[in-house]
Formats: C-alpha cells, structure tokens, sequence
C-alpha cells in the first residue's frame, strides 16, 4: 500500500511545472550541455525567460540541489556540481583451464527472488510493467481469439507461426540479416533457444567458451548440461578478448562458444564490428559453432541498431538467438533462433522438447509488428532505459566509495560494479537485504567463483527518490565494510 501511495505522490509530483523544469535542467547536465562547474541562469532571469513564477524556479533548484546535480553558493547563484566520474573496470582475468560448472543452489536467481521484505529490487534485470504497451497487446489477444475462436485449441506447427516467423524475417533487414521465414524456429524464450542450440552441439564433458563474468542463467544451463566452461578474458567495453579465444582454441577442445556481443549481461560490453568479424572467421575456420545471444540488441541508446555477429556469417555456423521476452511481452515467453547449418536438428529436438509455442500469442506478436506499433514502443522503450541507466550511474558516483569501478554502457539497462578487493559483496547483500535493498552479487557470473567484490545492479524501474536512496544506502554500506576490513587488517599488523 506505501508503494502504491509513493508511486501516486511522484505522478502528481512529475505533473508540476517545478519537477518538469528540473528535469528537463536535469537531462541538460547529464547531457553534458551544462557542464561541471557551470552557474545557472538566476531565478530572475529563468522567471523571465520561461514566463514561470519565481518559487517554481526556485522549487525547480532546490530539486536539483536535492539530487546533488547542482549547488548553492552564498551570494552567486547555483552552480552544476562537479560529478566524479569513476574509472571502469579493466580486462578481466579469469582461469585460463575449463571448470566443472556446479552452482550454489542458495545463488540461484529462483532462490534470491523468494526473499521476503525486499522494498528496492536491483537484482533480476526485469523491466517494470508500466514500460510495455500491455493494453494494445491486450486489444490484439482480444481480436486474435474473436476473429478464429478455434486458435485456442490449435496447437500450431512444431517450427512456429509463419505470420510471425517472416515479421521476424523482415526485421532482419535492419541488421544486414538475409533471412527467410523458413530459417526461424520460434521458441518458448531464449531461454529455450540456448537450451536446443547447446544441446544440437555438445554432449557432457565438451568444454564451451564463455565470457567472464557471464549470465547466471547460462550457468545454470551449463551444469545441467554436464559441460565445463571456459571463461574468456573479457572487457567490460569491448567483450571478449578475441587474442585469448585464438589461443585457447588451438587445441580443439572448444566444442561451443556462447557470447552475447550486444549489450552482453552483466558487463554491458558491446563488441566491435572488426571484432565481430574476427570472431566468425576465427570460429568458422576452427569449426567451433558460436551460439549468439541477441537479447539485448535492440537497446540501443542512439544511432543505428548494432549488427550481431550472424551478420558476418556466410557458412551458417552462427546460430542467434533472440527474444520478445525483454522487448514486448515477458508473459508471452516468444522468442527465435536462427539455427544456420544445424537448423534441423534443433526443429526436431523443438519436436521432442516442447513440440510447439503457444499459437495465440504468436499470432499477437505477429499483428502487432504488422501493425506498425513496435518501433514506437522501441523508441519509448530505449529512452526510458537509458534514462534511468543514467540516474543509476548518476548516483553510484555520487555515493559508492571513491575508488569504486562502473561499467557505463551504451545499451541494455545493466551496471556492473567492482568495488574495493576487500568488500564482499555477499556480506554487501547481507546487510542490504536487511534493510529491503536487493542486487546481485558478482559470484553468481562466475563458475570459479570470482568477482567476489563485484555486483550487478538492474535498472528496469523507473527511477525515484527510493531507489536514490536504496543507492545511497548501498555507498554507505560499502564504505562501512571497507573502513572495517582496514580496521581489521591494522589490528593484525599490530
């Protein structure tokens, strides 16, 4: 019920001329338009010029001020504060030899979501409801099922709904994508299109190159499977070191390779066209299949949509997979794969696995794409994360201690976090989930266990004074481990 009154107090708030003011100062700093150290216009001079009364500019400042944007200085006005920026991580450095993947079942994302009491969720990277046009989805459900009341009742064809499946083949074209709609395997997410491509692969015992840190989800995957994962040396801006994969697959022990190239989760990294390129030549010649996770490909913050590395496929060992679990519609669990040279095999294990998707909600998704609606909803979409991706850095700098590290990615709505070698940031969530204030610890992206100072923080809400101050909280917590790990260490020196 507080949430419910929270969420209405900040709608009236975000309808005032103060607060749109603000905002609008507010996106102008971050925009780096108004720089660090740069006065405001006086409250005479923007009562002037906007034609507002002087308290709604005064309110307007003190919001500011309230956000740590700008600052007061006795008889001279308001001045943009000066926003520290934090160093981002370096190139990781993980095991250099395969490893059985066996997870904690206390870190498992099933796990942390049953805790009680959490009032700000940074964990999950769910987006929030009020960001996907649920009632246009809805109208469409309604049509769909009026106008073919039997299609309740249809199973549908095992490889997926061809309406759907050449609006899926259309949308390839802005990728540099030569796609046919028989070259689509709709799934149930792309959860399930990561299971059917490891599977049409591997077999126990193979070993699979992955990015480090790397989904938790994909682990998970891994274990199940029997595989070992190799982790590669990745940068938190660029993706994987393709140097360290030519090395490591001189061998031939590499049976698979996993990435997410776009917008990759946990880091954010996105890696380079030339890199891309090098990538699919590189595993192509060794014959190793790379499995592309395209999930966050599409949350881009400008310019033109990043290719994914299938566009630089010419032999069909790249198999993509994508989803319009995160984009569209989360409960509908409709994803794809392009399956390449190996695109039988996973039709038929489709067959055996789970024979079909739901056909209603396929052909939802198809009318809404036909309809012209789903790159409004992207655009909207896009600005939102990337707006609240920069209230989330925003603040991080502003409140985690001073030697903390911070990915700042150009798409997707995921930070990564390295904090001091001394904090651990399960005693972090600890402390934190004491106080209602969830994340996910750096751990959970490693299947040796690193990253034991990093964590993950999802910005899939739209942001308010409680995540500032969940935030805020989670600094001071920061800093209160770290002053006693030092206290601890100068006694044992003593």
């Amino acid at each position: 019920m507080a949430d419910l009154v929270s969420s209405e107090n900040h709608r009236k708030k975000s309808d005032t001329l103060y607060y749109q003011l603000a905002e609008e100062l507010a996106q102008a700093i971050q925009a780096g338009i108004l720089r660090s150290g740069e006065k405001l216009p006086s409250i005479r001079r923007l009562s002037s010029e906007r034609q507002l009364s002087l308290s709604t500019i005064m309110e307007a400042y003190r919001e500011l001020e309230d956000r740590g944007l700008v600052e007061a200085r006795p008889q001279s006005g308001f001045y943009v504060r000066a926003i520290r920026h934090l160093a981002s991580p370096e190139l990781t450095k993980p095991p250099q030899r395969p490893s059985q993947v066996v997870i904690d079942p206390l870190l498992t994302p099933s796990a942390l979501s049953h805790i009680n009491d959490v009032k700000v969720d940074f964990g999950l990277a769910i987006l929030s409801p009020k960001l996907f046009p649920n009632q246009q989805i809805q109208r469409i459900l309604s049509q769909v099922t009026r106008n073919d009341p039997d299609i309740i009742a249809n199973y549908g064809e095992s490889h997926g709904d061809i309406e759907l499946r050449r609006q899926i083949a259309r949308r390839s074209l802005t990728w540099g994508g030569q796609v046919e709609a028989d070259d689509v395997l709709i799934t149930h997410g792309a959860i399930e299109g990561l299971n059917l491509c490891l599977r049409a692969v591997t077999k126990p015992g193979d070993v699979v190159a992955i990015e480090s840190p790397a989904y938790f989800g994909l682990l998970q995957i891994l274990e199940s499977f029997k595989l070992k994962a190799l982790e590669l040396p990745t940068h938190p801006k660029t993706g994987i070191s393709i140097e360290a994969l030519e090395l490591a697959s001189r061998n031939g022990d590499i049976k698979a390779c996993v990435l997410l190239p776009n917008y990759s989760n946990p880091c954010g990294s996105l890696m380079p066209d030339d890199n891309k390129r090098r990538l699919v030549e590189l595993l192509d010649k060794r014959n190793i299949p790379l499995i592309e996770d395209d999930i966050y490909g599409e949350f881009y913050y400008q310019g033109d949509r990043p290719r994914p590395a299938k566009a630089y496929d010419q032999t069909g060992n790249v198999m993509l997979i994508a989803s319009f679990t995160k984009l569209l519609a989360p409960a509908f669990r409709i994803g794809w794969v392009l399956g390449g040279r190996w695109q039988k095999e996973i039709e038929q294990l489709k067959f055996i696995n789970t024979f079909s998707t739901s056909l209603v909600l396929q052909r939802t998704i198809a009318h809404f794409l036909e309809s012209g609606g789903y790159d409004h909803h992207l655009r909207r979409l896009r600005k939102n994360c990337a707006e609240q991706v920069n209230d989330a850095v925003d603040a991080i700098q502003r409140f985690f201690p001073a030697d903390t590290r911070l990915t700042v990615p150009q798409g997707g709505y995921v930070l990564w976090v390295e904090l001091n070698t001394q904090i651990e940031t399960l005693q972090l969530l600890q402390l934190a989930l004491a106080e209602g204030i969830s994340f996910t610890p750096g751990v959970m992206f490693s299947p040796s266990r690193s990253y034991h100072n990093c964590l993950r923080i999802c910005c899939g809400e739209p942001w308010t004074v409680r995540h500032e101050k969940a935030i805020e909280r989670l600094g001071l917590l920061a800093q209160q481990l770290l002053q006693q790990s030092q206290t601890s260490s100068m006694a044992e020196i003593t």
